[in-house]
């Protein structure tokens, strides 16, 4: 057994929330919730539609990682998402600067930034903007273990991810 958790990464838009799925078609098992987050408080603006699955908070629970968010959403994650869920409030991942601008290299502007917040300690990240120059970045720039899995945006996380995150942490060494 571990004697320190893996960290869970997780990002709000396209695991928790597949906002990328039709309009007219909310994936089974999800709940629509109409939000007013940091930037969408204003009156005249039409609330933030945000698809939730209720079970995905049990789900997230039951994995063996200390849960953090990763996400723009930041500590607005705690406010408007994790109750919906049945989360605790979890730590934030703060971002230095949001969208930083875009590298020639094609490393996502979130990945930089977890490696050095998560100092050496084991972490799998889920995102829906995972790629390949992500992967290559972790690689040369980590000695620790890290499991970067990435979740179509217009399906969220499914039975499979949770089994595929609770493989790799039996298997992470602590």
């Amino acid at each position: 057994m571990h004697s320190v958790r893996p960290f869970l990464l997780l990002d709000v838009d396209g695991p928790l929330n597949p906002y990328a799925a039709k309009p007219e078609r909310r994936p089974a098992g999800y709940t629509t919730h109409r939000m007013r987050p940091e930037g969408w408080d204003d009156p005249r603006l039409r609330p933030l539609r945000v698809w939730l699955n209720p079970d995905h908070g049990p789900a997230l629970l039951a994995l063996p990682y200390d849960l953090v968010w990763a996400t723009t959403w930041r500590h607005e994650a705690n406010a408007w998402i994790a109750p919906r869920l049945g989360l605790p409030p979890l730590p934030v991942v703060d971002w230095p600067e949001l969208h930083s601008a875009a590298r020639d290299d094609g490393v996502h502007w979130k990945t930089r930034r977890l490696v050095e917040w998560a100092a050496g300690r084991a972490f799998a990240w889920v995102d829906d903007e995972i790629g390949d120059a992500d992967r290559a970045f972790v690689a040369a720039h980590r000695s620790g273990p890290a499991l970067l899995h990435r979740v179509d945006p217009r399906i969220g996380l499914l039975p499979g991810d949770f089994a595929a995150l609770a493989a790799w942490a039996r298997r992470a060494p602590g």
